[in-house]
């Protein structure tokens, strides 16, 4: 068959991606996905469509995001990959709720962020969507167990009740015998876990971390990422992550590869090899 006759997309050479995706495609079948797909945008956790951003500076206008249409299912764990300055971050903050995107559409749990008052906005995230940041952000004057507490005493969990359930997360991740040492004493894995325990405060339906295995050795980072792949398959919630480290994809639902602003590929590894 003639490329001019060929039923396949045409999709332009990814060396970079190719080279993320390797140890997976050995043994995982790919198949692209259709992001304007009705019904995944209807039983999606996270949604984009159209999403464009763009920043001004002077009379010269700078477009970072080029009309992104993206998906998100249920219970699934996405990475979000590319090489420095092709948007990855700016992307998760848009569909995060932390950024307005210049134009388009983001909709979280079929609800439409980006038609929400700033108010109605941050209670949505706060009851919602749990943040792993690449920096930890740990109160360095707090215990592990007292970074959590503050989080639950935002979401209303105060009391007894906020140091139990504390305790529950960190046994959870596998450092209640941590709880009362501060970020000082712990490991680089181990404050990357007390983050994610603390992301996991109040149960939220999404979690999102922007590069969460950056600071951490090959050990501690398959550690992180196969305990977000286990809280995600057995908690129910839904995981997307900004990432640089290819030796996370096989641990991924879904690979979504940005670069210049765009999405380049968006492919979905087969359950058969997880």
């Amino acid at each position: 068959m003639s490329p001019k006759h060929s039923s396949l997309p045409k999709v332009a050479p990814m060396t970079t991606f190719n080279m993320y995706m390797a140890a997976a495609t050995q043994t995982k079948n790919l198949h692209l996905s259709n992001p304007r797909d009705v019904a995944s945008l209807r039983t999606a956790a996270i949604a984009s469509c159209g999403v464009t951003m763009a920043y001004q500076n002077g009379q010269q206008s700078y477009q970072v995001l080029k009309d992104i249409d993206l998906t998100v299912q249920k219970g699934d764990v996405q990475l979000l990959m590319g090489p420095s300055g092709s948007g990855k971050t700016t992307l998760l903050s848009i569909l995060a709720g932390l950024l307005t995107p210049t134009s388009g559409r983001v909709c979280l749990l079929g609800q439409e962020i980006t038609k929400m008052s700033r108010h109605q906005l941050a209670k949505f995230r706060l009851q919602n969507i749990g943040f792993i940041f690449q920096g930890f952000n740990l109160f360095p004057a707090l215990t592990a167990a007292e970074n959590i507490e503050v989080a639950l005493n935002m979401k209303g969990i105060k009391g007894k009740a906020a140091k139990h359930e504390a305790q529950v997360l960190l046994e959870q991740v596998g450092l209640a015998p941590q709880a009362k040492l501060h970020p000082r004493d712990l490991s680089g894995g181990q404050k990357q876990r007390v983050a994610i325990a603390r992301a996991l405060s109040g149960n939220p339906r999404i979690v999102m971390a922007d590069e969460p295995t950056a600071a951490l050795d090959s050990h501690s980072g398959h550690t992180v990422i196969e305990l977000l792949r286990r809280l995600a398959k057995e908690g129910g919630c839904t995981v997307l992550m900004v990432t640089h480290d290819p030796r996370i994809v096989s641990s991924a639902d879904r690979v979504v590869y940005l670069e210049d602003g765009s999405i380049q590929e968006n492919k979905q590894l087969s359950d058969n090899f997880l």
